[in-house]
């Protein structure tokens, strides 16, 4: 009898679960119908790297020529998130990232805050999605709990390692990034994943709508978790990332 009732009990959960997903689905309907005939183009996808390239190209110029002096951890924040969203991650760089800036504000640290969490997040996203389906071929729930994971682990990640490098001990720097990262990682990848499951979760890898989905959606869970940096910035649960202007002894270092 007890076998019987759970039975029952999972078919109700997953008959509730598919409503809820049924109903989502429906309240986007007219979005999807905008977005993925644009999205499922292959010029639509080469576009899109195309920018991403040459925004990388330009990013790698100012870092070596005139940003040098930007920590190694941040080179590689900006690196990646110009990656992932090409012209948007450049612009966001030269206006909270580089070294010439003249002053600093809640904004911009909120800018270099969310592009912090958005590297590794994004990293993690992005191999948990094509890790579980290209190679795995896992069912949409396990791909959704895969990909969280992974994005939570990169996001910990990046900012664990740098703190215990500075001496703080693994509990320590566990718990830090616990209270300060996981609000913002939560709201982006509940933004960025399900977003990517509504536009092409039925849609196969060798299709383009696969990448460009995956692309638009990481591009939205920087701009959902922007908020939440910027508050969590101004009520002291998280420091933001450093001034970069401080790092190059100019005389404007000290105005931020």
């Amino acid at each position: 009898m007890t076998a019987v009732a759970t039975d029952v009990s999972l078919a109700a959960l997953q008959a509730g679960n598919g409503g809820v997903v049924h109903a989502v689905e429906a309240a986007f309907t007219p979005v999807r119908s905008v977005l993925e005939p644009a999205l499922d183009s292959w010029w639509t996808l080469g576009l899109w790297l195309g920018l991403n390239l040459v925004s990388l190209g330009v990013l790698r110029w100012d870092v070596r020529s005139k940003n040098g002096n930007i920590p190694s951890t941040m080179k590689l924040v900006w690196t990646l998130s110009v990656a992932y969203s090409g012209p948007l991650g450049l612009a966001i760089y030269w206006y909270a990232g580089r070294t010439q800036m003249d002053h600093d504000s809640l904004w911009k640290r909120g800018f270099r805050s969310t592009s912090h969490c958005y590297s590794g997040c994004g990293l993690g996203e992005v191999v948990g999605i094509t890790a579980a389906t290209i190679i795995l071929g896992f069912s949409t729930l396990w791909v959704t709990v895969t990909t969280f994971a992974l994005a939570y682990v990169a996001g910990f990640a990046l900012t664990v390692a740098p703190l215990m490098q500075e001496g703080t001990g693994f509990g320590e720097a566990m718990n830090d990034a616990l209270w300060s990262e996981t609000p913002s990682i939560t709201v982006m990848e509940v933004v960025a994943v399900g977003t990517d499951l509504l536009l092409a979760g039925r849609a196969g890898w060798t299709t383009p709508l696969f990448w460009t989905a995956l692309l638009f959606s990481l591009t939205l869970g920087f701009v959902a978790a922007y908020p939440v940096n910027a508050a969590l910035i101004h009520v002291g649960v998280k420091e933001g990332m450093g001034n970069p202007a401080e790092m190059d002894g100019s005389p404007t270092a000290s105005g931020g």
